[in-house]
């Protein structure tokens, strides 16, 4: 009898999966994309009242045989509800039959996925030295970006802010069992001025009034904007140095453009696949500006199936 896998978030997390073994996914991913062996389509949006934002990504390859799907919707009104502000799932199907393998949850996968993205890039345009990280926005992606970001460089000192008492102080206590100095910051501008790394992740909204600036970054920081760059303010993104986004082609064809093009220096894929050129240079910025893609749902998604396939995890569920 067919039957697909139950994976939810309890489970995912279980998985013990490495910060080495995401990144390497992304990348291998990346790296088959441009090949031609992985198909994927841009993101796709739908904007509704109230703030809400549906979007949804999809990928598919014949090795592995999987297709993979998410839709994720952001709910402004939902932490009033006692709900989180973003909800979603992931399923996979066999890429060759279509048949249901596995319906998972998305907050672990988006977490981890928008961190290794990230890392990808801060590995190549970074200072291998960084010792200051900044937080602008305190939840679920900022504690992932800790996570992979504290393994990949000698970080000291943590500053935050962000519109959440609990959260702010939930990663505050993440750094420190890190052996990390955490620093709640009054302001943004305290947070980044001087900061060696700054992670932008403010809940995606597009009728949010903007308040960074990014005149505050110095020279030779490094940001993962991972909001969109909605929090950012529009004028001050001619500042910036190296700007890398994760998809030019999707960019093009998005509703609502995340900074002005003639400012891109060129997308993830190019990165990855030297097309232009990449390394830490102590006097200009660096900058990661993204709104996610559908390859790194499909790279950690995979990764994530297969994994829980070895340890056993998931419940299997018969599908006629």
């Amino acid at each position: 009898m067919p039957y697909y896998i139950s994976l939810p978030e309890d489970a995912l997390a279980r998985l013990e999966l490495s910060s080495q073994q995401i990144v390497d996914a992304i990348e291998e991913a990346i790296r088959a994309e441009r090949k031609g062996e992985i198909s994927t389509a841009p993101k796709s949006a739908i904007f509704a009242s109230g703030g809400r934002y549906m979007m949804t990504t999809l990928s598919s390859a014949d090795e592995p045989p999987i297709t993979v799907v998410k839709s994720v919707m952001v709910s402004p009104n939902n932490p009033s509800r006692g709900l989180n502000a973003i909800e979603g799932a992931i399923i996979l199907h066999d890429s060759d039959t279509g048949q249901l393998l596995a319906v998972m949850g998305s907050k672990w996968i988006t977490a981890v996925r928008t961190a290794g993205l990230s890392a990808v890039v801060a590995k190549r345009l970074a200072n291998p030295k960084c010792k200051t990280i900044a937080f602008i926005g305190c939840g679920v992606q900022a504690r992932s970006h800790l996570e992979i970001f504290s393994k990949m460089f000698p970080l000291r000192q943590v500053r935050v802010y962000g519109r959440g008492q609990a959260n702010m102080e939930q990663l505050c206590a993440l750094a420190e069992t890190k052996g990390l100095t955490a620093i709640k910051c009054q302001t943004p501008r305290e947070a980044i001025e001087n900061a060696d790394l700054v992670v932008s992740s403010v809940t995606l909204s597009f009728e949010l009034t903007p308040f960074v600036d990014a005149r505050w970054l110095k020279l030779g920081a490094f940001a993962a904007i991972t909001d969109a760059a909605t929090p950012w303010m529009g004028e001050t993104l001619a500042e910036l140095h190296t700007v890398v986004i994760d998809d030019l082609a999707q960019e093009q064809v998005s509703e609502k453009k995340m900074l002005d093009p003639g400012l891109i220096t060129g997308d993830l894929k190019g990165l990855v696949g030297a097309d232009f050129a990449a390394g830490f240079d102590p006097h200009k910025t660096s900058t990661f500006i993204f709104r996610g893609i559908a390859i790194g749902d499909f790279a950690v998604a995979g990764l994530a199936y297969h994994q829980a396939k070895l340890m056993g995890l998931g419940e299997k569920v018969s599908w006629n």
